[in-house]
Parts: C-alpha cells; sequence; structure tokens
C-alpha cells in the first residue's frame, strides 16, 4: 500500500477498494502512517465524500480497530448521540434518566470538535471523574447501574479517537460520510440494540440547514439498519445555544438543574423528546408518549439524579457536586455584553458564540491544547426575548481576560435586536427512521 497513492485517488474522484480502506486505517492507527498524509486523504473525502461501499468499508475499519462489546439482552440496551452543537450538555442528564427508567446506557462519548463543545471535556470537569476506565469497568458499570460514559481509550475505537483530534485542526470535521463513520463506529462498538440520534440543523450546528441535517440523518439510519440496529433521528433545532450555558463546568452545572427538575424548558424539552423514544427503542414502554411521561417522572422523583450520583462516584468523581455544583471549577472573572438598544432578540449566531467560548479557553485551537473547564458562557436573553439597552445578552466567565477581547466582538456581532418580536420555531423539525 502506498499512500500517497490512496490520497491521489481519492483526490481525484476514484473509489477506495475496502481493503486499502482497511490498510490505511489500521496502518494510522499503528502509528505508520503521519499525521500529514492521513490529513491529505481526510481532505481529499471531505471533497470527494465516500461512496455506500467506502463508507460501509470506512467504518467497518474503525468497529475493528478496538474492542466491541457485548451485553446480554441488546434490545434493553440503548444508546443516543448528538452531532454537536453549542451548549449541548443533552447526554449528561439525558442518560441516568434513562437508566433510571430501566434501559441500559453504555455510551461512547466524543471531545469537542471545531466550535462545540464535546461530553468527554464536560464530564471531566467534575473533580476526579475518569473517562477512561478498562473495558472490564465499563461493562461491570452498564450492568450494574444502567449507565456509564466513557472515551474511546486505547482499545476502544482507536482509529476513531485519533482521526476525531485531527479532523478537529485539519478543516474537516463537516464532512457527512466522516461524522456518520465516526458515530456510528463508536455506537455499533457498544454492542446496543437501538440508538436515537440528535441532528443539529442551523448556525451553529456542522450541518446548516435541514437538507444537509436529512442527509446525514437518512445515512446514520441506513448504517445503523444495515447493522440490525433500530435507529431513528431528530432534527432538532441549533439556530442559538441550547438552554443558559456554554462551557464545561457551566453545562455540568445546567445538566444538574435538569436533574432537580429547574432546568431550562428547551434543555427539558430535548431531555424528554430523546428520552422517550430511547424508552421506546429499548422496549421499556410501547409508545413514545409513556416514554416521554417516565422521563418526566424520573426527573420528578429524584431518581435521574441518584443515577447520575451513582454514576459520578463510579467513575471516580466527586458526587458531592450534584448537592453542592460549587465544587465546579469556576471562572474567577466576569464581563457582560449588554444590549445597544431595546427590542427583541432576533437571530443568534451560534457559531459564532461557540467561538467565543473556544477563545477563553474552553476547546481547542491545537490539538495538543488543554481545556479550562472553568471558563464559558452565561446566556441571559434568547431569540424571541425582550431586552432593552443596557441590560446583559451574554456573561462572559473567563480567567484574567484570556481570550477577552476576541470573544467580546464575536459575541456582539451574534446578537441581532430588533424591534418587532421573531415568529416562534419549533425545536424537533423533523424525524427519521
Amino acid at each position: 500500500m502506498i499512500v500517497a497513492e490512496l490520497i491521489r485517488t481519492k483526490r481525484d474522484g476514484g473509489v477506495l477498494p475496502p481493503g486499502d480502506i482497511h490498510a490505511v486505517l489500521a496502518a494510522y492507527t499503528r502509528g505508520e502512517v503521519p499525521d500529514y498524509q492521513m490529513a491529505a486523504l481526510l481532505m481529499a473525502v471531505f471533497w470527494r465524500g465516500l461512496d455506500a461501499g467506502e463508507l460501509a468499508a470506512w467504518t467497518d475499519a474503525m468497529l475493528r480497530s478496538g474492542d466491541v462489546f457485548r451485553f446480554p439482552g441488546a434490545p434493553g440496551v440503548v444508546d443516543k448521540h448528538s452531532t454537536g452543537g453549542v451548549g449541548d450538555k443533552i447526554s449528561i442528564p439525558l442518560a441516568p434518566l434513562v437508566a433510571a427508567c430501566g434501559v441500559r446506557v453504555p455510551m461512547i462519548s466524543g471531545r469537542g470538535l471545531g466550535h462545540t463543545g464535546g461530553t468527554l471535556d464536560k464530564l471531566e470537569s467534575i473533580p476526579g471523574f475518569r473517562t477512561d476506565l478498562p473495558p472490564d469497568r465499563f461493562v461491570a458499570s452498564v450492568n450494574e447501574i444502567g449507565v456509564s460514559m466513557i472515551g474511546q481509550t486505547a482499545s476502544i475505537v482507536p482509529a476513531d479517537r485519533k482521526l476525531y483530534a485531527l479532523r478537529d485542526v485539519t478543516g474537516t470535521v463537516e464532512s457527512v460520510p466522516l461524522i456518520a463513520a465516526s458515530i456510528m463506529s463508536k455506537k455499533l462498538a457498544e454492542g446496543i440494540g437501538g440508538l436515537v440520534l440528535d441532528v443539529k440543523v442551523g448556525s451553529g450546528a456542522f450541518m446548516k440547514t435541514p437538507s444537509q441535517g436529512r442527509e446525514l440523518a437518512r445515512t446514520l439510519v441506513g448504517i445503523g439498519a444495515r447493522a440490525g440496529v433500530r435507529t431513528v433521528a431528530l432534527l432538532t433545532a441549533m439556530d442559538q445555544p441550547i438552554g443558559w450555558a456554554v462551557g464545561n463546568a457551566l453545562e455540568v452545572r445546567e445538566s444538574i438543574e435538569v436533574l432537580r427538575g429547574a432546568g431550562p424548558d428547551d434543555t427539558v424539552a430535548l431531555v424528554v423528546r430523546l428520552g422517550g423514544r430511547m424508552l421506546l427503542l429499548g422496549g421499556a414502554v410501547e409508545a413514545v408518549s409513556e416514554g416521554e411521561a417516565r422521563i418526566r417522572e424520573a426527573i420528578a422523583s429524584g431518581a435521574g439524579l441518584e443515577r447520575f450520583a451513582r454514576m459520578v462516584a463510579q467513575q471516580g468523581g466527586d458526587a458531592r457536586v450534584v448537592e453542592d455544583p460549587g465544587l465546579l471549577p469556576e471562572a474567577p472573572d466576569r464581563t457582560d455584553v449588554v444590549a445597544q438598544a431595546d427590542g427583541f432578540v432576533v437571530s443568534v449566531d451560534c457559531d459564532q458564540v461557540g467561538l467565543a467560548a473556544l477563545v477563553l479557553g474552553g476547546g481547542r485551537l491545537r490539538k495538543e491544547d488543554d481545556i479550562d473547564p472553568a471558563v464559558g458562557l452565561r446566556i441571559h436573553r434568547r431569540i424571541g426575548d425582550r431586552v432593552r439597552a443596557g441590560e446583559p445578552l451574554v456573561t462572559l466567565c473567563h480567567r484574567g481576560g484570556r481570550g477577552l477581547e476576541d470573544a467580546l466582538d464575536r459575541v456582539r456581532r451574534a446578537y441581532r435586536v430588533a424591534d418587532a418580536a421573531p415568529s416562534p420555531s419549533p425545536l424537533v423539525l423533523e424525524e427519521v427512521s
């Protein structure tokens, strides 16, 4: 195998043989193909795409690069995955709520990509929390308490773990086949019987339009169906940040509020909608409406909060954060972005809000960067809200002014205020199954 030939073939619109796809991904995982060659191949795929056969081979090669889990009674084992958005902390309260309702959730999550945050980075803001559990502990946690949330360790889809970090810093994130293969290789490795996908659409998502989201949703659902995993996708709006928090520790705080029954309406609504479908696919209920009611009951009773605390303790974290979120990291400095005129918030450039969190230190500009878990944004006004001149739209939580001027400029440009309120838009756009 000559890697340069594969790059040229794909660059020129050719089709890569399945054997070569398996070989190059295996060699890259072993460290035998350098980042610069794999980056070139990823860029060629970004521009030329992958056909159905190539996509199946790419996904299978990543899946087989590490361990594949097996759970007894897999129909009762279900996961959820989001394609990524600004302030998207939904998995953190959702997984323990579903587990509290009797469906096991083995969740292999990712880190931040581009302007979007990653579930692993958020969970690791909890003091002591480990996302690198060995496979036997992961399986034991799922079987014992019904839920565990980990990342791609050396033995779990290692090809994707390396590619994920490389895509983040080479401008190759927003590719339907690469996104689909990344998501589904992790999900299929979990040994699940059902999967609910949250495909984000809008200014803060990688898929900017419903047609792009629909293409990705159909691709993902198709991979799941071919693998014998019951899969459904919801296209959900990402035209503004979800909830009030953007930033790792801040989003964990909001997640705890959801589990306490005091979360923002949009965050709670997404948790309920997605959770209802997970319970249906897991065989715990006979209708989505019944599943949604069960999720609301698990919030009201505290069962989801209790399950979250058990998961945190099981993975080495300080479970006292459930009762005292003040134990989470907190940025020392605050700066408000205020409205310049009276009116209504009519639009938010969600990309710029996510990038503002990134330049404050809440994400990675380079592959080797460390993340500051304490920094981020507190959202005060959402689309449709009335605001008066001088009132805060967003509070930037920063550390000694690092990245502050850049973040301030991005947030100021992101918000548009006008005299008339906009028409309300739905949170869930459509379902693909």
